[in-house]
């Protein structure tokens, strides 16, 4: 399991594209305006914690719904 700390914007993009079924992601991209929903977001924690054994809210997703920002809060995490 990679280590938090090696998570890059590139990993969170492909993440976002592959959940969200679209190519049209860039790092700032929105999460919830690409299209979004509580489900997806599911996923995506689902699969944050799988890969890097960061367990995040859902609330922290809204808070940080960019593959860059989403970066930046799972490197940040706390452990």
């Amino acid at each position: 399991m990679p280590a938090p700390s090696t998570v890059t914007v590139d990993d969170m993009v492909g993440l976002f594209q592959r959940i969200l079924e679209t190519d049209g992601v860039g790092p700032d991209s929105d999460f919830f305006d690409q299209g979004g929903d509580s489900l997806l977001a599911t996923r995506v924690l689902s699969a944050v914690a799988r890969q890097y054994d960061v367990e995040l809210t859902f609330i922290q997703l809204i808070d940080a719904a960019s593959p860059a920002a989403l970066t930046k809060l799972i490197k940040n995490f706390p452990g």
